[in-house]
Formats: structure tokens, sequence, C-alpha cells
């Protein structure tokens, strides 16, 4: 989300101003807070969890499959209200780094592991905790180059474990925590005392080496934690967007755990002329096209020997011209064989992007209970607001997709898809569509601006294309759903998704023609086209879609229905203090526990929340010391449970910027 426009500086002032002048009940009215969701008349089904599912934390998303599930259960919906902070740990990371605040995001989430909690900090130190008292137990710092960044954020979200079945338990580096850099590396450390892993390829690092030169810092990145399938550790990157069409190459790296040796690679865009997906490229595009590359959270099945990877769309993003077909593997869930790198299977959930709806989360690798069976399935949570649900084995919908017409291009060169696929069973999560009359403001000069700006972009509804004109992309290019992926109670059969509600407005320009500097361009090179994106937002930094701006919503995942939302977050730390109930966009995901609760940070005012699984009920929020743009985690330690969160902020989302992980607990 590029939010640096937002003017939260203003709202405290207009606040006073619209209660002052348009009247309590109005007011309320106009904020949405009669938008929270309850379905009526849905039977609570509770069973057991499947076998080794919830225990611990031992992975980025709690397990490999990403289930975000804890089978603790101390902390209940009557015994939440009286958390309170158990332990708070500094890391530090800004000392001689002040400058670069701005350019952070900590959007870690520790794994326990070796008895340890073990994260990375923005500028990539690893940092071991003590789980029980916060104390420090060792740090690993891989010397980070801290060139400026135009595109990637200095952040890491996680790290990856691995045990090694041949060493003897007492052998350094018998146990293995490896760590993404920013600067594409991959590092191992001992998970026991934080040392280098020197054995591993280069002193305890493998360099990732791009398959064309960088054309600056930050356009080739590693942001996500890599995954470990068997003896094989396996990594993605974060590439730069909308720079040229000739970008690095999106490949998918494994390398082996002990020696670094590289295995196998994947490349999402089919360099291959003999691939079956080489059909959906026109001429030699897929050999002239970057990009297509997993950002994003990965998962592993580790008894299938299946790594599935959410890929991304292919360079650049909102132009396509140069790469006319479906371009298949790009913005895909492709499952791959975790020896080898074969193609097992792949699903698109985008055809031919041109919006920058890429797969932005990890797959969710669930057990969903139908008919009183067990289906192994693979859900996917998008940027679109629309959730797909897979066979795990055969990439097959478990619930119904069918293909639906939309909207042709205007623009010259442009061909898009004639159809989309659309889920049947579950409407999207958040609005794709806006009346201009619905533009939304707290004052009637703001909401006047907002009406204007809706009518003059071009607003047909999701999959519009860019234009000339400019177009309304909504949900915006931040979700929908983001890297905070989602959470699922397998004894509910319900998926829980952290949804934004807001818009972008995104313009083609002819090469040659002038464009406003104050906004964001991508010049697109290689195109005859560049391209400009604009957070829409009125005078007073509110986005000009009306509210909720930030949802969680329920998932039955047997049905598809929507089973409950509610709005998340405030406006208390954006607005003077004044906390108005509009929600606000999130970064970072839910998790669920057994004692029946969702907690979650990711909003834009400093809180962890828990809600009620079963009915959505907001039951507690406890007050961060800076912005928690995280997914938290939970695990038993000394016979207590703990939630613990990154509290660091967002520089580009202007939340609160820090250094703490905190952890809380119920009283002794």
């Amino acid at each position: 989300m590029h939010s640096s426009a937002f003017r939260w500086s203003l709202i405290g002032v207009v606040v006073f101003l619209a209660v002052s002048f348009l009247g309590g009940s109005l007011f309320w009215y106009l904020l949405g807070v009669g938008d929270d969701l309850t379905i009526e008349g849905r039977a609570a089904i509770v069973r057991e969890a499947p076998g080794g599912v919830g225990a611990g934390w031992p992975a980025y998303g709690g397990d490999q499959g990403g289930t975000r599930y804890s089978a603790a259960s101390a902390i209940t919906p009557g015994t939440v209200d009286r958390l309170e902070i158990a332990w708070t740990h500094r890391s530090g990371t800004f000392a001689g780094r002040k400058h670069l605040k701005n350019n952070a995001a900590f959007e870690a989430t520790p794994i326990l592991a070796d008895g340890s909690l073990i994260f990375c900090t923005q500028f990539n130190e690893v940092i071991a905790l003590d789980p029980g008292t916060g104390e420090e137990k060792w740090r690993f710092d891989p010397q980070l180059d801290t060139a400026p960044r135009p595109d990637n954020q200095f952040t890491c979200r996680g790290v990856a474990y691995w045990r090694d079945s041949l060493a003897d338990p007492e052998e350094a580096c018998a146990t293995r925590i490896f760590a993404p850099t920013v600067d594409a590396r991959i590092l191992a450390i001992d998970a026991k005392t934080g040392l280098a892993c020197t054995t591993f390829d280069q002193d305890g690092q493998v360099q990732l080496k791009p398959s064309a030169p960088i054309s600056h810092a930050g356009e080739f990145a590693i942001t996500s934690a890599p995954v470990v399938v068997g003896d094989v550790v396996v990594t993605g990157s974060s590439i730069g967007d909308n720079y040229r069409v000739a970008s690095p190459a999106g490949s998918v790296l494994a390398f082996d755990a002990r020696s670094g040796d590289q295995v196998w690679s994947f490349d999402p865009v089919p360099r291959n002329p003999a691939d079956p997906a080489r059909a959906g490229w026109a001429g030699t595009s897929a050999d002239e096209t970057g990009h297509a590359n997993v950002w994003a959270p990965m998962a592993v099945d580790v008894e299938r020997d299946l790594v599935f990877l959410p890929t991304s769309s292919p360079s650049p993003d909102f132009y396509g011209g140069a790469r006319i077909g479906d371009n298949r593997y790009a913005n895909s869930v492709v499952a791959l064989r975790g020896r080898t790198g074969e193609l097992v299977w792949h699903y698109q959930t985008v055809h031919h992007d041109v919006w920058d709806y890429d797969v932005p989360s990890q797959p969710g690798l669930y057990q969903v209970w139908r008919d009183g069976k067990a289906h192994d399935v693979v859900a996917q949570v998008t940027k679109m607001g629309l959730v797909f649900v897979l066979d795990r084995d055969t990439g097959v919908p478990f619930l119904p997709i069918e293909e639906r017409a939309v909207p042709a291009s205007d623009v010259p060169g442009e061909i898009l898809s004639p159809t989309q696929p659309f889920p049947v069973k579950t409407p999207p999560l958040v609005p794709n569509t806006v009346n201009p009359r619905d533009g939304f403001g707290v004052t009637l000069w703001d909401k006047m601006y907002c009406q204007a700006r809706l009518r003059n972009a071009k607003g047909g509804g999701l999959y519009t294309p860019p234009s000339l004109q400019g177009t309304l992309v909504y949900p915006f290019t931040g979700g929908g759903a983001n890297w905070g992926s989602a959470a699922f109670d397998p004894t509910r059969n319900l998926l829980i998704v952290n949804v934004n509600n807001a818009a972008h407005v995104i313009k083609l320009y002819e090469r040659g023609a002038p464009h406003p500097h104050h906004i964001e361009m991508g010049p697109m090179e290689g195109t005859p086209f560049k391209m400009t994106r604009e957070l829409l937002l009125g005078p007073t930094g509110l986005p000009c879609t009306p509210p909720p701006f930030g949802l969680l919503t329920a998932v039955d995942l047997d049905s598809g229905a929507i089973v409950w939302r509610r709005k998340t977050g405030t406006t208390q730390d954006l607005a003077a203090g004044i906390a108005l109930p509009t929600g606000t966009p999130g970064f970072g995901g839910p998790i669920v526990t057994a004692g029946g609760l969702a907690f979650i940070g990711a909003t834009m005012d400093n809180y962890l929340r828990a809600f009620d699984v079963e009915t959505g009920e907001e039951l507690w929020a406890g007050r961060l010391p800076a912005g928690g743009q995280a997914t938290p985690m939970t695990y038993e330690w000394g016979g207590k449970q703990y939630v613990v969160i990154a509290a660091g902020g967002h520089g580009r989302a202007t939340t609160t910027i820090g250094d703490y992980m905190v952890a809380f607990a119920l009283p002794d």
C-alpha cells in the first residue's frame, strides 16, 4: 500500500467540524457503523482438530501448511479481557539507521524452535529470545547493505527451521534457521547458538543472482520466509514492479539444506518451447518477459512432498500488450514436487493480469469436513477479495468456480482475456463496485470531492482495465487480502480473513506525454506507455470509497457462505486520538486458537485485538507501543499461554514506528 499521501493530521479538525455540523446520528451513519454482519441460523459444529495440527508454532504460518491455528486453549472468551503484557523485547535495530525509519516495516512472525522464540528484524538481524521472559539468547547480524531501496522496504516476514536427521543432535548446526535478506541472500544459522553454518555454500549463506542486471538497489530482494521440504530449502524473490518488460526472471530456487548447492529451479514464465503453458504466451513473449515471481509466503505438504507457490503477475503490471495470452503459471497457485521441482498441477486465479492482482498470500493447506468426510484442500485468498478452494492433489475446484465475461480494453495493443474465474459459492469479501454518488466524506466538501473523482475515473467494476482516462481499480492493489494470509479453524471449518476496502486510480500515458510528478509513476520500459498509481483519498486523507475500510471475515469452507464480518480498527492513532469506528486498512493476518479466539493486529491503530471465533464479537484490545503490522503467534511455555506480536509499524502506511516484540499472557 503506497500511502504516504495519507494526511491524517487533518482528521482531528475535520471530525470536530463534522460532529458539530452534521449531528450525532447522521455522522455515525456516514461512518458505516452498521456494516457488521452475522449470518443467523448456522449450527455451531465443533470437531477435533486433525492430529498434530496446532502443536507449537514451528513455522511462519503456525505450521508448514499455513493453518495459523494453535491448540493452546488457556485463553478463552471468558478470560481474554484479563490479558496483560508479560514481557517486551526491543531489538535496537534502528541504532545508526534512524534515517531509514520511513522505509522500514516490522512484519515478522516469530517461530518457536529449539526452546527459543526466533524472528528477524526489519534489517534482517535474526534474534532468539527466551519464550518465558523475552530475554535475548543470541543474535545474528548479516551486515545488510542499507542503500536506499525505492521498491522494496526494509522488511523480513519470517524464518524457517530445519532439523538434520543425519547429524548428531549435539553437533553444530544439527538444527538450522534459514533466513532471507533484502539484498537477496539465504542465511543458514545454528538454531542453538546463532552462529553461521559455514558448510552451507559460502560461509553460511547463498547469494541469489538475478537473471538480468538490476537497475537499482531493491529491485531484487527476498522478503518472505523460505520453506523447507525434506532436506531442501526453497525460496522465492521480491522484484520491483512496473519498471520494464525485461525485468529479472521470478524463478523459485531450491537448495540442499546441508551444503547450499542448488537442487532445482522453477520459472513461472515458461521459457521452454516444449512446455504446454507456452501456448498462453503469444510469439516469443515468454522469452522476453520477467517477473511472475513468488514474493509471498509458500506452503508445504510434507507427506505429499509438495510445495505450493503463489505466483505474481508478469512484468509490467498494468500493460500486457507485449505478452498477449493468458500467461499461464503467472497469477496462479502452482504445486511442485519438493525433491525435484517437477510441476504437479497449477490453477490460474487471474488471466493476463493488468491490475497487479498477483497471488499475495500463503496458500492454506486445510482439512475441510463435508458430509462426514475430511477433504484436503488448498484455499487461496486474493487481492480481489475472492476465495478459491481447490483439491490438494489435483487442483480441481473443491468449491465451484466459473468463468464470467469481463470488460475489454480500449488501449491500443492490449488484448485481455474475455473471461475471468469467479468462485460461485462465496461472494467477494469486499466491494468491487461503487456508485459515484456514494463517494465518502465526513464533510460536504470532502464528499463532493470524492464524488467528482469517482465520476472522472473509469469504473465498471472488477477487472475494468487500465485506461488513458484513468481507471478505478477496486479493490486496490493492496487487497482485499494481502501477505498476512488467512487463518483456519479446523474444528469449525471456518476461514478467517483480514481484508482491505480502498481503491486506486491507475492511469496510462503515452510514452512521451507529460504526467503528474506528485504521485507514483512506473516507466514500463519496453511498452508504448507509462503509468501512474494513486490511492483514491479525500482531502482529509480518508478513502473516497465508503467505509468500513478494514474487515475481518469468517467463511465456512464447506458451504462457502460468509458467516460473519466485523470492522477492524479505528482512527485513534491517525486522528489526534479520536477513535472513529470506520475500520482501517490493515497489513498482517489473523491467528486462531483452540480457546475459541481469533487474534489480529494489522490495523492502523496500535492494538492487538481478540474476536470470538464463533460470532465475530470483538472481546479485547491490547494497547501496543507501535503499529502492529504483523501477524501474531501463540504458544504455551512454563504452564502459560502467550500471544506475541511484532510492534514496529509500517513506514509507508505511516503507522507508529518501533522495534518491539510484545508478549501478552494472563496474570499468574
